[in-house]
């Protein structure tokens, strides 16, 4: 894990060696300082010599503006080499989540991968700075102090090796116990995550059926768990304190008893029982910022972990091994295709799926939910991969293809619509980057946008805020059909998108579709049967398999499902 976390310092190792070595000079100057307060008290101050004690003051004062600029010249580096290093991890951890397939992301909820990206790499910035710092620091200062101590009187140093074992074992312990709480707290903060992010985005619908007290106590739970586990953790941490108390002043009062004894029968001088109380100070402040490293790593070592899962996580979905750079056409062919959303059970979603689907066609998919219309074409542009069988597109198995080739030609408009803050404009150079404002008019006249568009008062440069929330669900759904239209595709692919537009207007698109874009294969999946009317050929789909295939005519006479869903539209229409 250490490995994989270090790979990602990349240009910031100047800083990261450059930190540790000017702690290193600036842990010798502190442990010089006493040595010469000792001379200070033995030759100047009780020699009565003021030249002495002007000249030991002077290199004091010297030694400890030298200590300073090297803790500040440590502290500079510690802190740009963690912030690099962060942001490195950062960067490394969304770049790869840009390379997971649906599967890959269903693993992981996206709460918890912004919970990876924002608290857990800040836990291990922190901990990063206190490793280059403090790690280095703290045992530094306890060599150097601890021969120090041996120097002026090695049986009273005796009492600083009899204390470090135990706090040595102490502070295991008490990380072994805490460790376990904060990776369930860290799971914990993902759900927290999850809650808020599923208010805000559903606050419309919050507050249309009253249920903010509802969320109020679903926000109050997740957030007690994470106080609940934070408590626990923190009062197994707590003992690292008082522990720590204990050996220091433990060690002190001996040492002051001691050399006490010792000064009274001349065996030590004023000046060395002060430096060696200075060292004592020193080798157990380094023990004490050694306990407290211990808690962050704890804590980190948590974080650490999930930040590794998604740094490894590796695309189940990648180029084929023919590596495919252009598809002839928009053909499409389902051969006993068998779909699972897990690999390792569980009731197949599709099961025997046979198509043949022509290109230029224009095909119409209905069923109930959860019969598997949404799965059946995202298998097209591999969103997944089928589970058995193949899908082939342009007469070559989509597997064969490069994934990038392949979805440059199917442009797909999901079910949930997603619009990105910026300009109309912006959000329709998704679908090409390149595209001229001609180019952006007209695909917005096939989807009947163009005309709501130029109602607003800035036209195509209009802001949408984020998710597109200051348009209405119709027009949101016309902007996403336009901005797949631009990637001109050889495939287009509606998943029930025109749901929120009315007859008219999906009729309007439909016809447009016809006369502008025949040689483009177009599979509609809709609730109405009149989106699918005019296709020509429909299929059915029941329970994840293929009830009926063929035109409105024919399924009238051979579909039971199919007629009795267009008679009863009809007759809601009728009323």
């Amino acid at each position: 894990m250490i490995k994989k976390l270090t790979a990602h310092i990349g240009q910031f190792k100047r800083d990261t060696i450059l930190a540790p070595l000017m702690v290193t000079m600036e842990v010798v100057m502190e442990v010089v300082i006493p040595l010469l307060m000792a001379n200070l008290i033995d030759y100047g101050i009780e020699a009565n010599d003021l030249g002495y004690i002007v000249k030991i003051g002077l290199v004091l004062l010297l030694c400890a503006v030298i200590s300073l600029g090297f803790g500040v010249a440590s502290g500079t580096c510690a802190a740009r080499a963690s912030a690099g290093f962060a942001a490195n991890l950062r960067k490394a951890m969304y770049y790869n989540v840009q390379t997971f397939s649906f599967s890959n992301i269903d693993k992981f909820s996206t709460a918890s991968i912004v919970t990876r990206l924002t608290t857990d790499v800040t836990n291990v910035q922190n901990a990063f700075q206190m490793i280059i710092r403090m790690a280095v620091r703290s045992p530094m200062m306890l060599i150097f102090s601890l021969a120090m101590a041996i120097r002026i009187r090695a049986n009273l140093a005796l009492i600083f090796l009899a204390a470090i074992p135990l706090l040595a074992g102490g502070l295991l312990l008490i990380s072994s116990k805490a460790h376990p709480m904060f990776e369930r707290m860290f799971k914990n903060y993902d759900r927290l995550n999850t809650v808020v992010q599923e208010n805000l985005r559903g606050i419309r619908v919050v507050k249309a059926f009253v249920r903010e007290e509802h969320e109020k106590d679903k926000f109050r739970e997740s957030a007690e768990a994470i106080r609940r586990d934070s408590s626990r953790a923190e009062k197994i941490l707590a003992f690292n304190s008082p522990l720590m108390q204990f050996c220091m002043y433990g060690c002190m009062l001996l040492i002051s008893w001691l050399g006490a004894k010792l000064i009274v029968g001349s065996e030590m001088t004023t000046g060395q029982l002060m430096s060696l109380l200075s060292y004592s100070m020193q080798i157990l402040s380094s023990l004490m910022m050694l306990g407290m490293f211990f808690v962050m790593l704890t804590m980190s070592r948590a974080a650490a972990e999930r930040i590794i899962a998604v740094l490894d996580e590796r695309s189940d979905i990648t180029d084929g091994a023919k590596d495919l750079k252009e598809v002839k056409d928009g053909s499409i062919r389902f051969e006993n295709v068998q779909f699972k959303y897990k690999r390792t059970g569980g009731k197949p979603v599709l099961d025997k799926i046979n198509l043949d689907i022509a290109s230029g066609q224009t095909v119409g998919i209905l069923g109930g939910t959860g019969t598997g219309k949404s799965s059946l074409v995202q298998l097209i542009p591999r969103l997944y991969d089928v589970s058995e069988g193949r899908v082939l597109v342009g007469g070559e198995d989509v597997r064969d293809y490069n994934v990038e080739a392949l979805r440059e030609e199917v442009a797909m408009v999901l079910q949930k619509n997603v619009l990105f803050s910026g300009t109309i404009k912006d959000n329709l150079r998704w679908g090409n980057e390149n595209a001229t404002d001609e180019e952006m008019v007209h695909a917005c006249q096939l989807a009947q946008a163009d005309s709501f568009i130029r109602e607003f008062p800035d036209g195509y440069d209009t802001y949408l805020e984020q998710g597109g929330t200051n348009v209405s669900g119709g027009q949101k759904q016309r902007l996403c059909i336009a901005r797949a239209l631009l990637k001109n595709p050889k495939v287009l692919i509606l998943d029930d998108s025109t749901s929120a537009v009315d007859t008219r207007t999906d009729a309007l698109i439909r016809q447009a579709f016809k006369e502008e874009i025949p040689g483009v294969t177009k599979i509609i999946i809709a609730q109405r049967v009149a989106s699918v009317q005019d296709a020509d050929q429909i299929i059915v789909l029941d329970d994840g398999k293929v009830s009926a295939v063929g035109d409105h005519e024919t399924l009238m006479k051979t579909s039971d499902i199919y007629r009795e869903v267009y008679e009863s539209q009809q007759k809601g229409d009728q009323e």
